[in-house]
């Protein structure tokens, strides 16, 4: 109802109160004690009447951006999260790998997604005792490194159990997690648009794994329960049919196209920025200038072109402003200049910066072909040899399924420690959210060193210093107990509100 009132809103000389009140809203009853103003249905039955002329109808997409639901995606595997978060223009929260252990079981087994594509083959058998495999070997592993670490890094005095403890824990998850495999289940809570699910139910329904397509009917079906109107055409068949179906054959035709190249592994670098603008810095500040001129931009940009380095430094130092943390961002001049990244780094990096929304990302599948990365904290507690006997029973697991099964289906059995390569596009604005954010003392480790190297490149290679030199809160220290301070901080606002200190 409240997409449709301001759908009707746009049409209206009237307040929305006003157009509420003629329109939509039961009157009859006012001043009397029942139900609350327009819960009724005449309201409503108003309200789906008018999206079926303007969004069904008409195809009018910007109606379908005015409401919205909340969606809870339950034991969904690690392939499929990343297709649910592909979309920008939604809000995502999946559940963390850093501070769970993932030891424990879900009723009977351990917490693993089970493709139906292998249900009644013989490998089913050897696929569920593998991972239970897996799962055994990371169980027995996160609890010598928790051991390990406590051994380390005992607790401090003014510490509460609760602290020591959680930090002691994500440190462990860290390392363990590249013994998950991207079956691993998770939870993933969405609110979005009815826009933005009508598109991720869309490119759901075109994906090749039985689970994505299974969970976009299951998606469908509860958000009809809640933003019915919204969902009319995505399975029509003369409208989001047609829309499957167009993206069904570009995936066929693209996957004949790249089946002629050479796919032998890339070159193992992590960090590459493969293409940027050399007149970045000058365009930013043609773009910072302008909203507060009376020139063309084609005046702009020469005026500004003829300026010294001087003076563009002044003009940064003046759109930078000064920034007292790191939420103080940059204006949208940052906008005009971007950087594109190569990257290559295990799976588990990867799902963190995949999460990065305001940028242009894409991936290549999971494979074991990249190889692997073994934590020196696995090394030190004398496990390197389980830890990659782990990784070749699973590489041989994904060699046998990809011989019976599409590769589609194999990428579940792969753990987060293999390596993946994928691509990252993004404008200084947007960089400076990212590596500011991952590169804070309490991130993984691994995900800062790659932001860190981002940062360097942009500085050095890129040749713009004065984009690196603006993101101040990018930190290259290095820390041993990365989660300690962030904990500590929880702790203090807890003690502060006179929130009780959970248990540890």
């Amino acid at each position: 109802m409240k997409g449709a009132l301001f759908a009707r809103y746009s049409r209206s000389p009237k307040s929305v109160r006003r157009l509420f009140l003629d329109e939509f809203a039961d009157t009859s009853s006012i001043g009397a004690a029942q139900e609350p103003l327009g819960s009724g249905d005449a309201g409503r039955s108003k309200a789906e009447s008018l999206y079926d002329r303007v969004f069904t109808q008409y195809g009018d997409d910007s109606v379908a951006q005015l409401g919205g639901a909340h969606l809870a995606v339950e034991q969904a595997s690690n392939i499929l999260t990343k297709v649910l978060e592909w979309g920008r223009l939604a809000s995502y929260l999946e559940q963390s790998t850093r501070y769970i252990f993932y030891d424990q079981t879900l009723g009977n087994r351990y917490r693993y997604h089970i493709p139906t594509e292998i249900e009644g083959h013989p490998i089913r058998t050897r696929y569920v005792a593998e991972l239970d495999g897996l799962f055994d070997v990371y169980s027995q592993i996160v609890t010598k490194l928790v051991a390990y670490y406590e051994a380390m890094y005992p607790k401090a005095e003014d510490d509460s159990a609760f602290v020591w403890k959680s930090t002691i824990r994500a440190k462990a998850c860290d390392d363990a997690r590249g013994l998950l495999p991207a079956a691993t289940t998770s939870n993933v809570g969405i609110f979005a648009s009815g826009q933005a699910y009508e598109a991720l139910l869309l490119r759901m329904a075109a994906h090749p794994l039985d689970e994505v397509r299974w969970t976009a009917n299951l998606m469908l079906k509860e958000l009809r329960t809640v933003i019915p109107s919204f969902m009319k055409r995505v399975d029509v068949p003369d409208r989001g049919g047609l829309w499957t179906k167009h993206f069904e054959d570009i995936r066929t035709s693209m996957t004949s196209q790249a089946a002629s190249l050479d796919t032998k592994p890339g070159a193992p670098t992590t960090v590459d920025l493969v293409e940027w603008d050399p007149d970045g810095e000058r365009k930013v500040a043609a773009s910072a200038l302008y909203p507060y001129v009376n020139m063309s931009e084609r005046e702009l940009r020469a005026t500004v072109w003829d300026m010294s380095e001087a003076e563009i430094d002044d003009i940064f130092s003046a759109y930078v402003g000064t920034r007292t943390n790191r939420r103080h961002k940059p204006g949208r001049g940052m906008e005009q200049t971007f950087y594109r990244f190569d990257i290559l780094c295990d799976y588990g990096i990867f799902r963190d910066l995949q999460r990065h929304r305001m940028l242009t990302i894409d991936w290549q599948a999971l494979s074991p072909t990249n190889g692997f990365v073994t934590p020196e904290a696995v090394k030190d507690i004398g496990s390197e040899a389980q830890w990659t006997d782990a990784m070749e029973t699973m590489a041989d697991l994904y060699d046998d399924i990809a011989s019976e099964f599409p590769s589609d289906v194999a990428q579940y059995v792969v753990p987060f420690a293999y390596k993946i390569r994928f691509s990252m596009n993004l404008n200084a604005r947007e960089a400076f959210h990212m590596l500011e954010l991952r590169t804070q003392q309490g991130g993984h480790p691994d995900y800062r060193a790659v932001c860190q190297e981002m940062h360097t490149q942009i500085r050095e290679v890129a040749g713009h210093p004065r984009i690196a030199d603006a993101m101040t809160f990018v930190d290259h220290n290095d820390y041993d107990l990365a989660r300690l301070e962030t904990e500590r901080r929880a702790a203090a606002k807890r003690a502060a509100l006179g929130v009780e200190e959970p248990s540890a």
